[in-house]
C-alpha cells in the first residue's frame, strides 16, 4: 500500500468517507514500520476529533447471539439517527493465525446500512479477545462522526479486561436454560459487567430467561460494583426479534447519564489512556522481540535452557532484558 499523504487522508476520515475509514484502519492494523509511524501521526492529528462516541464493549460465550444482538441493535440506533461503528474481532487461529472474517454476513442489515459501519479484525491472539489496535481504530471511527462504538470480543475464555478497559459501558450477555446459571456465571466478566443481558427471550424461552435472568441478579447482590454510582442492571431480550433491544439502550444512556453528572466518565477515560500507554509499551518491547534478528535467534535457545532446567526463569529473564537494554 502506497504511503497517502497524512493531512489529505486525516481530512477525508473527518469528512466520513468510508473508504478512506477503511484504508486508514487498514494502515492502523499494518506491521510495517513505515505504516506504524504513519499510523501514530495520523491519530495524534485525529485525536481532538475524538472521544464524543458512546463506546459499547459486548462480550458473551459462542452462540449467545452477540452478532444477532448487535445488527438489531445497531439498525435500532441508525433508526434513530445515530452512526454506529462495530468493531467485531474475530477469533484467530492459535495454528495458522488465520480469521473467518465473517461478521459482515452475520450482521446482514448493519452491513448495507449507509450510517453503519462494520469493520472485522482478526484478533491475533491478543489477550481480551480484542484486536491489537482497537483503541486506536475506535478513535478513527469517533473522528469520522460515529457517534456509537460497539466492540464485539471474542468471548472464547480470555480475559475480558482488555475491552472493559476501552469501554464506557460493558455489557454481558447470556443464555437461558444452559444448566446451573451460577455455575455458567464467568466471576470475572460479571464484575466487570455494567449490565447483564439474558438473550433468547423469546417464544418457548421467555420462562426460562427470566428465571435465568432472578438467578444472575441474586448472584449479583453478593458482587460489589465496579462503580458507586451504578449498580448493574439484569435484562431479558431478544436479539431475534427486537423485542427488549431499545431497553438495552436506555440503560446505556442512563449510565452514561449518572457517570458523567458524578464526574466518574472523564475519570474512568482519563484511567484508560494510561493503561493505553503501558499496553502500547508493552507491545513495543514485544515487537523488539519479535523483529530484531539476533534476540530472535537467542530466544528459543534461552527457553531450551529453561525448558531443560539448565537455566533458572529468573535468570533468563534477566538476559532477555539485558538484550533488549532493559
Amino acid at each position: 500500500m502506497a504511503l497517502p499523504n497524512l493531512s489529505t487522508l486525516a481530512r477525508s476520515v473527518r469528512d466520513g468517507e468510508r473508504a478512506t475509514l477503511a484504508r486508514a484502519i487498514t494502515l492502523i492494523e499494518s506491521k510495517r514500520a513505515d505504516h506504524r509511524k504513519l499510523a501514530q501521526q495520523l491519530v495524534q492529528e485525529l485525536l481532538p476529533h475524538t472521544g464524543n462516541a458512546v463506546r459499547v464493549g459486548i462480550t458473551g460465550a459462542p452462540g449467545v447471539g452477540k452478532s444477532t444482538t448487535i445488527d438489531t441493535l445497531g439498525t435500532h440506533l441508525t433508526a434513530k439517527g445515530h452512526k454506529v461503528a462495530v468493531l467485531a474481532v474475530d477469533p484467530s487461529s492459535t495454528r495458522t493465525g488465520g480469521s473467518i472474517l465473517g461478521d459482515k454476513t452475520r450482521m446482514a442489515r448493519l452491513a448495507v446500512d449507509p450510517n453503519a459501519f462494520v469493520r472485522p479484525s482478526p484478533s491475533s491472539g491478543t489477550l481480551g479477545g480484542v484486536a491489537a489496535k482497537t483503541r486506536e481504530t475506535m478513535l478513527i471511527c469517533e473522528a469520522a462522526g460515529y457517534d456509537v462504538i460497539l466492540v464485539e470480543t471474542v468471548g472464547i475464555g480470555q480475559s475480558e479486561t482488555a475491552v472493559a478497559d476501552m469501554s464506557d459501558f460493558f455489557l454481558a450477555l447470556m443464555l437461558p436454560g444452559a444448566g446451573d446459571e451460577l455455575q455458567g456465571i464467568k466471576k470475572g466478566v460479571v464484575e466487570l459487567a455494567d449490565m447483564i443481558a439474558v438473550n433468547k427471550a423469546d417464544g418457548d424461552n421467555i420462562k426460562r430467561a427470566r428465571n435465568a435472568a432472578a438467578e444472575y441478579r441474586a448472584a449479583l447482590h453478593i458482587l460489589m460494583p465496579r462503580s458507586p454510582n451504578w449498580t448493574p442492571p439484569v435484562v431479558t431480550y431478544s436479539g431475534l426479534t427486537g423485542d427488549g433491544v431499545p431497553g438495552l439502550w436506555a440503560q446505556v444512556l442512563l449510565h452514561k447519564e449518572k457517570m458523567q453528572k458524578s464526574g466518574e466518565l472523564a475519570e474512568v477515560r482519563r484511567k484508560q489512556q494510561v493503561k493505553w500507554l503501558w499496553s502500547m509499551l508493552e507491545d513495543r518491547v514485544f515487537s523488539r522481540l519479535r523483529s530484531d534478528a539476533g534476540l530472535r535467534a537467542k530466544v528459543p535457545q534461552i527457553e531450551a535452557a529453561v525448558a531443560d532446567g539448565r537455566l533458572s526463569a529468573t535468570l533468563a529473564v534477566d538476559e532477555i532484558a539485558s538484550a533488549l537494554g532493559l
